[in-house]
């Protein structure tokens, strides 16, 4: 098998040599921050060559397999099993190449809202809080739970999860938008069935290394209490931080302010920390918002992506999940809420590529 053309694997092996050879510089440690972008830059290309690696030997397996059982050494049953895991890792592979825009490669910050409807939606959002949560243990990815704010009666009203991971942005940045529950709720006493909503944003986690101009004279600072388990403390000294922005459009003029609430840390310094982190990476959200906006509008034939509109749907009766972009949908609903969305993650790739 050879992909050189799609992949370029020996020009990949290429880099990775030279990008090694910069990492032997004298003082290459001094600047921790640079030295770190390196080495992730080092391993995000050894992956692409293990990976083409991996499937150039199961495309061998599967051709052997087709031998052995010409030979009737074994089952067609079994030649199935080897081709659908090489399709798999192909198809995997295919994915991540379309993963090229400039944000793809970086973490990302996740959002959920719960919509209109009480306890409902709330405990809604609480649900698709654990899906990505139980998607990011699944993909190897570091999940961190960066604000929560717990329901009246059960569920969340927010939260916001920072998930740090090869490509984690690239991967989740098609679950922007609305995501829509089909149940017959616990919460209601006739047991009528019930629709419910909550929207996801996401958005990535801007590197140092990118430059992000904040306005200090626009930033406002409040502190509160935090709730929730963690010590008889918690309670009685302000620790949670929030951060409010005047932000201002500079093509537009048109002002709108951005509000951060942060209690990941024990230290309200931690938390300021944290939250002028997040805020830089909104900020850059909303430049790659742009032009995201002006390459779509070159494309009238392709489907605009809309980030607040329905994008999906749960129906547990009918054991279903759709995606309403690609049609690609599920019956293993338990499976879904348990974090396997790579299906529809897929879908979403495969049929928008690297946009967004």
């Amino acid at each position: 098998m050879r992909w050189g053309g799609i992949f370029d694997i020996p020009a990949k092996k290429i880099e990775v040599e030279e990008e090694e050879l910069r990492t032997q510089a004298p003082g290459f440690w001094d600047d921790n921050k640079t030295a770190e972008i390196q080495m992730r830059k080092i391993k995000a290309l050894k992956r692409w060559i293990l990976d083409y690696e991996e499937v150039e030997s199961l495309v061998e397996e599967t051709k052997l397999a087709v031998e052995f059982y010409g030979e009737e050494m074994m089952t067609e049953v079994e030649v199935d099993v080897a081709y659908e895991k090489a399709l798999t890792h192909i198809e995997d592979l295919e994915m991540r190449n379309m993963l090229r825009g400039e944000a793809d490669n970086m973490d990302c910050v996740l959002k959920i809202n719960a919509g209109a409807g009480g306890t409902e939606s709330q405990d809604w959002s609480q649900m698709l809080m654990r899906m990505y949560l139980q998607w990011a243990s699944a993909n190897n990815m570091k999940a961190t739970i960066t604000n929560l704010q717990e329901g009246d009666d059960a569920g969340i009203k927010t939260c916001t999860i920072q998930i740090e991971g090869d490509m984690a942005y690239g991967f989740l940045k098609g679950e922007n938008g609305v995501h829509r529950l089909v149940r017959v709720s616990p919460y209601n006493a006739q047991g009528k069935r019930m629709t419910s909503f909550s929207s996801v944003f996401v958005s990535p986690l801007v590197d140092d290394q990118i430059e992000v101009v904040v306005e200090q004279a626009r930033i406002s600072w409040d502190t509160f209490r935090s709730g929730g388990a963690g010590g008889q403390n918690v309670n009685k000294v302000e620790t949670g931080v929030r951060l409010r922005y005047q932000y201002e459009d500079p093509e537009t003029g048109e002002k709108e302010e951005l509000l951060i609430e942060n209690t990941e840390s024990r230290s309200q310094l931690g938390n300021r920390e944290n939250a002028m982190r997040l805020l830089r990476s909104m900020l850059y959200e909303k430049e790659l918002k742009k032009r995201m906006a002006k390459q779509q509008a070159l494309e009238d034939s392709k489907m605009k992506i809309e980030w607040g509109s329905q994008i999906r749907s749960y129906v547990f009766d009918d054991r279903r999940v759709k995606d309403h972009r690609t049609n690609f949908q599920t019956s293993d609903v338990g499976g879904v809420m348990d974090g396997k969305i790579n299906g529809f993650i897929k879908a979403y790739l495969m049929e928008f590529g690297g946009k967004g």
